[in-house]
Order: structure tokens, then C-alpha cells, then sequence
């Protein structure tokens, strides 16, 4: 029956991971693989402390975990917006360099992201009292055990359609009380995760790096596309792609897969469960365009849905938006729903949805100049932004401060994001945001972005560190225009003395 967990799963032992060895269909790197664990631990109530509290994957399993009976507190080097939700619904948590006597006394688990090593003062302090500690990826996995996980995976446009996907959800009778473990805020309710009631659906994010997605045995998921990313990790786009069949294997054969229109076959001949592409089973129309808000029509497998509009900018996102219906009204279908009415309450979410937090994030105008940030790191996504952005703002000059994202992206695409710099007016180069230096292979920073804009006759310059880029940008800013913020590093925490420069700024 659909909705249960499938009895092969059942008969894996915790470590294993299902293959398709019978398609040819193998794992590279096995030494890197990553097991099926179960945490039975958080099965009963615990006294939870969180190492990396701050982070988008942690702080929102917390909210999860806390609605569970669980007690938790916390700790991070510095608040950031995720770890600053969790004091005000009860998890106490505690800023600055950490220390052992971070570790309180009434701790029986430790949950840790895996930005922290084994070398942190308080890891050095639960193992010296014996304490048992588990990743987020960990959590994952217990998660799916737990709750119907629909799973949203892919290089590009994660988090979006995510909250698309909640949204979506939301709107079905039956299906109200929809969760969501999301890495990014949601903008209206500023949260990044939701704790589902009863059995309903628990929509999670699923990250590819580290292949953390391969903890998850979701009832259903989607994946957007699949492009190559994270090479620090995974060497090349032929291992992404492998890790990706991986997770589609996993999903139950009970579920769905609903595929973007350019992943590779190779995913869908891993699923073992019956599977959509868009331009296949569901295609989309679209049927109007307004300053970069589109309208569209969607039909899928004994369904339709006659009108969609879009409150959220750029054509990628009717992608974005036309896989997380089809998930949901796949779902819709398996429970024996009224697929009508379960159409109308989609449309009517979605409508209402304003968007994730750093996607395309409004931050105000200030004496003619528009100011948008956006989480953009990757040459395609900062090629898809700049394309919104002159449909959102026509005939406004596009000035855009970049804050590129890890040393070994920067060598990798240095071409790649001169190209997709192309049309802005002017670029500032803000120094890179290193992280995970300590394993980057190869690496490029500022200067050599500038240089390789400069070579194809993009106006660029030296930002330095994001602050003094900020004023670089503000200096170069010229009657009315707009300036997009774009970078998945720390660029966002300029936001408030940016708009101040702005408002000060003379005409």
C-alpha cells in the first residue's frame, strides 16, 4: 500500500543502500558512500545539544525536534538569521568561540553539523563523557522513518521549490498540516521549518553535498536538474550524476519522481517507483508574462490545472513551480483525492507565495536605485538572475556586486561567470567567501574574476571585503538603476549599511 514504507527497505540491514546492480548501475568512490543510519535514539525524549546550531540544516531540525518532546540547546561561533529563530520558541542557544563548558551537564545527545570537527572543544567533551553523537545527516534519515517525506533535490532551485511544494500541499484538503525542513527562510513567515501534524506530509530540502541526500528513503521527491557543482566533493559531474541515480533508487517504489526536462535519463532508469519529466508526462503552457511574473497552464497524468500565476519573479521558476504541483497533486492521486478541488487550493497557495529569503530578495529603493539580493553562486544561477532582473527592472542599468563562493568554484568557472556577467553594466568583485578552503584543489579569488571580466569587456573592479565593496558599488552608482547583491557567502550582512549609504547618498 502506498504510503507505507516498502518491505524491501524493511529487509536492509541499517547500514545498506539499495543499488541497481541489475542495470549496471554503481556507486563511484564506495569508500565515500554514505550509510542508511537510524537513529533510534531520538525515538525517546532526549536532552539535545546542537554544534552548529546556526546552521540552515540544524536549526530547522530543531524546530522539529522540539515539536517531538525533545529538549535542546544550542551553540554557534555567531548568530546568523537561522540560529536567531530558535531562542524565541524555547531553545536557548550560546554565541562565540566554542568551549567545553558549552556542553551542559543535563546533555544526553549531541546532534552536530557537519561543519564541525572532531576537534571542537565540545566534540573533545562528549566523548569524554561517554555522550552519543549523530550528524544532521542522521537526523534525516530518522526523519524519513517518521513522517511521509516528499524530497526536493537538484543543483539549482532547492529551496524554492521546497516552499513552493509546502505551499502547494497546503492548499489540499487533507493535507493542511503539511512540515517543511527547508535551507532557506520562508519570506512571509520567516521560518525554515515546519513542524507537520499528525501523518501529514513532511516536504525536506535535500543537499547533494556530501551526499547527504543519501540518508534520506523518501515516499516521493523531485528532482529540478543536475549540473556540475560541489566538484570539491565529488571530483566531476559524472559521480554528481551517479549520486544522484542513488537517490532516486531510494525513493519508495510506492511514491513518485518527478523530473526536470534536462536530468539526465540515467536518473529516471534508478527509480524503481513510477516517474514524471516535465515535457513528458506534464507539460506547461505559458500563457502570460508581466515585469517577470509569469501565468501559465500545467496537465499531468489524469489532471489539469487551467491557470497558475506566479508571484515570484523569472522563467525558471515555472519550472520550479510546475514540478512541486505535479509532486503534490501526484500525492493527491495516491490518497484518492478530489483532484479538482485539490487543483484549486494549489493554484490559490501558490499565488500567495512571496518568495524564500536571499532569492531574489527585494531591499528596497533608495533615490532611484533598486536594490535586490539574491543567493546566485553558481554561473547558471547568476546568469537566470540577471535575466529576471531585466524583466523585473526594464531599462534599468544592471550594477552587480559579487561575492563569489568558495576558492575551487571561482577556478572552475571563471569563464563560466564572466559569461554569465555579461549585459551588467558595471561588476564589483567582493573577496571571496572561502568556504571549505582547507580542501579546495585548486583555487582563483577576486583578482582573477576581475581580470577574466575585464578580458571580455565587462566593466569590473576590486571590491575587497564586503563592507568596503558595498561602498566600491555605492561610489559607481549613477542616476536611476539597479543593483543586484548576489553571493551564497556573508554579503547579506551588508544589507542594512548598504541601504543607509543609499539614503545618504546625493542624487
Amino acid at each position: 500500500m502506498e504510503g507505507m514504507t516498502s518491505p524491501l527497505l524493511h529487509a536492509l540491514p541499517s547500514d545498506a543502500q539499495p543499488t541497481r546492480a541489475a542495470q549496471g548501475f554503481v556507486l563511484s568512490n564506495p569508500a565515500r558512500q554514505v550509510p542508511l543510519g537510524e537513529p533510534s535514539l531520538l525515538d525517546q525524549p532526549q536532552q539535545i545539544h546542537l554544534l552548529g546550531a546556526g546552521g540552515a540544516g540544524l536549526s530547522g531540525a530543531a524546530h522539529l525536534l522540539l515539536a517531538r518532546g525533545h529538549q535542546l540547546t544550542g551553540h554557534d561561533r555567531e548568530p546568523s538569521p537561522f540560529g536567531l529563530g530558535l531562542p524565541p520558541i524555547g531553545i536557548p542557544v550560546a554565541w562565540g568561540p566554542s568551549q567545553g563548558s558549552h556542553l551542559p551537564e543535563s546533555t544526553t545527545l549531541v546532534l552536530r553539523s557537519a561543519a564541525i570537527g572532531d576537534d571542537d572543544p565540545q566534540m573533545v567533551a562528549a566523548r569524554e563523557r561517554g555522550l552519543p553523537v549523530l550528524k544532521y545527516a542522521e537526523v534525516l534519515g530518522w526523519l524519513c522513518r517518521r513522517q511521509r517525506v516528499l524530497a526536493c533535490a537538484g543543483t539549482h532551485g532547492k529551496t524554492t521549490t521546497s516552499w513552493m511544494l509546502h505551499h502547494a500541499l497546503t492548499g489540499i484538503e487533507g493535507m493542511q498540516g503539511a512540515g517543511a525542513l527547508v535551507g532557506g527562510l520562508h519570506r512571509q513567515r520567516g521560518v525554515n521549518a515546519v513542524a507537520p501534524q499528525g501523518d501529514a506530509p513532511l516536504v525536506i530540502e535535500a543537499c547533494e553535498y556530501d551526499r547527504t541526500f543519501l540518508r534520506m528513503r523518501p515516499r516521493g521527491a523531485l528532482i529540478t536538474n543536475i549540473e556540475a557543482d560541489h566538484l570539491d566533493y565529488y571530483g566531476d559531474l559524472a559521480s554528481i550524476e551517479r549520486a544522484f541515480a542513488t537517490f532516486a533508487s531510494q525513493v519508495s517504489s510506492g511514491g513518485l519522481l518527478v523530473l526536470g526536462s534536462k536530468v539526465p535519463e540515467l536518473i529516471a532508469s534508478a527509480a524503481t517507483c513510477e516517474t514524471w519529466r516535465l515535457g513528458r508526462e506534464v507539460r506547461y503552457e505559458i500563457l502570460s508574462k508581466h515585469r517577470g511574473k509569469f501565468a501559465f497552464r500545467l496537465k499531468g497524468p489524469g489532471w489539469a490545472l487551467p491557470r497558475v500565476q506566479l508571484a515570484v519573479p523569472g522563467e525558471f521558476n515555472v519550472e520550479n513551480a510546475a514540478l512541486s504541483i505535479a509532486l503534490a497533486m501526484g500525492r493527491a492521486q495516491r490518497w484518492g483525492l478530489d483532484l479538482e478541488g485539490a487543483g484549486a487550493g494549489i493554484v490559490r497557495r501558490l499565488a500567495e507565495f512571496q518568495g524564500a529569503g536571499r532569492r531574489f530578495e527585494p531591499w528596497g529603493t533608495f533615490g532611484g536605485v533598486e536594490l535586490v539580493h539574491d543567493y546566485a553562486h553558481h554561473p547558471t544561477e547568476v546568469r537566470v538572475t540577471l535575466e529576471a532582473a531585466r524583466r523585473v527592472m526594464p531599462g534599468k542599468p544592471l550594477h552587480v556586486l559579487f561575492q563569489p563562493h568558495q576558492y575551487s568554484r571561482t577556478a572552475r568557472f571563471l569563464q563560466d561567470f564572466a559569461r554569465s556577467l555579461e549585459g551588467a553594466k558595471r561588476v564589483v568583485v567582493a573577496d571571496v567567501y572561502g568556504a571549505r578552503a582547507h580542501i579546495d584543489s585548486q583555487t582563483a579569488g577576486a583578482a582573477e574574476l576581475v581580470q577574466e571580466l575585464l578580458s571580455c569587456g565587462i566593466p569590473a573592479e576590486l571590491g575587497g571585503p564586503p563592507s568596503q565593496a558595498g561602498q566600491v558599488l555605492v561610489d559607481g552608482l549613477e542616476g536611476t538603476c539597479a543593483a543586484l547583491i548576489l553571493g551564497a557567502g556573508d554579503i547579506d550582512g551588508i544589507r542594512g549599511e548598504l541601504q543607509d549609504r543609499l539614503a545618504l547618498r546625493r542624487p
